[in-house]
């Protein structure tokens, strides 16, 4: 008979992950939802069960030793692995039921959200859909490590080694106040952009990186002093005469030109749009109800917008 083994349980390996993300046993206690001395008894035991010490304990601080942090970065992926499981079985033969943890980016999670849930939620009434939104690099590194389990992002962007499928495209449109000379356009170019104040977003937003590369731009006057958190800032600035900017089309059709007296017309050439698609883990057992769910979006954003500023 072989000999027995003690195992470290799944909570003993929660408790770790949450240590090695806080660096400290009260924030962790929280994040878990157990007490302090709760989270530091199971940490002492799990030591037992590997027969190393993986937390250098002070009054101040916790450091996680070097095998300690190796071994929360094995303990995060087969929590994931576990998740993955559970939501294989819990799934079964029903279509996006149980619960989906949804990452957004902040430039597509007010403007295409609001138009679609009602219609998931409809069709899908068992779907738990958890949201969270955050910069694309942020969803990302969450989705590896199991914090999301799908993600909605503009593309292109490097997902690593997650999954990808892009099923739609949303155009990008300059956005100027009345008067301009553009208004007597129907549509721009990147070259006719030139020598104009371009105000774009803050550093991270992944629509920065694409609105300088449909604009062929390597700096932009105003950029850095003028960079804004968001579309509605950005609005905002350019109302006030700060400059001119780049809005992606479902932000227009929700309205976000509303009662500013800006007009918009469409870039064309190549680069005068975002991918819209969705993002998984390779290892995920979802991927057919992921595609599912991108199929709605799809439709969604195929939809004609009933009006249009400018």
């Amino acid at each position: 008979m072989a000999e027995y083994r003690r195992l470290p349980t799944i909570t003993q390996l929660r408790h770790l992950v949450a240590l090695a993300d806080h660096r400290h046993f009260g924030r962790a206690a929280a994040a878990c939802f157990v007490t302090q001395s709760s989270l530091s008894a199971s940490i002492k035991e799990l030591e037992k069960v590997f027969g190393r010490i993986l937390a250098e304990r002070t009054k101040r601080h916790v450091m996680v030793t070097p095998m300690g942090a190796s071994a929360a970065r094995r303990a995060r992926a087969i929590l994931t692995q576990v998740e993955d499981l559970v939501d294989l079985v819990q799934a079964g033969n029903t279509p996006l039921g149980g619960e989906l943890r949804l990452g957004v980016i902040p430039t597509i999670a007010p403007f295409l959200l609001p138009r679609i849930l009602p219609t998931i939620r409809r069709a899908h009434p068992g779907l738990g859909l958890y949201l969270g939104e955050a910069q694309s690099a942020d969803l990302v590194d969450g989705l590896e490590r199991g914090k999301y389990d799908l993600l909605l992002l503009a593309f292109p962007y490097d997902c690593g080694a997650a999954k990808t499928e892009i099923f739609a495209d949303d155009s990008f449109w300059v956005i100027f106040p009345g008067g301009h000379p553009f208004a007597d356009k129907e549509w721009l170019t990147a070259a006719e952009l030139g020598g104009e104040d371009i105000l774009l977003l803050g550093e991270g937003h992944c629509l920065r990186d694409h609105i300088r590369a449909a604009c062929a731009l390597e700096t932009a006057s105003g950029d850095t002093e003028f960079a804004a958190t968001s579309l509605h800032t950005l609005v905002q600035m350019a109302a006030n005469g700060i400059g001119l900017t780049l809005l992606p089309k479902m932000a227009i059709d929700a309205g976000l030109l509303r009662g500013t007296g800006l007009q918009a017309r469409p870039l064309t050439g190549a680069g005068a749009a975002r991918g819209i698609g969705i993002a998984w883990r390779a290892t995920s057992p979802r991927a057919e109800e992921y595609l599912l769910l991108g199929g709605y979006l799809r439709d969604e954003l195929a939809t004609p917008a009933i009006a249009r500023s400018g």
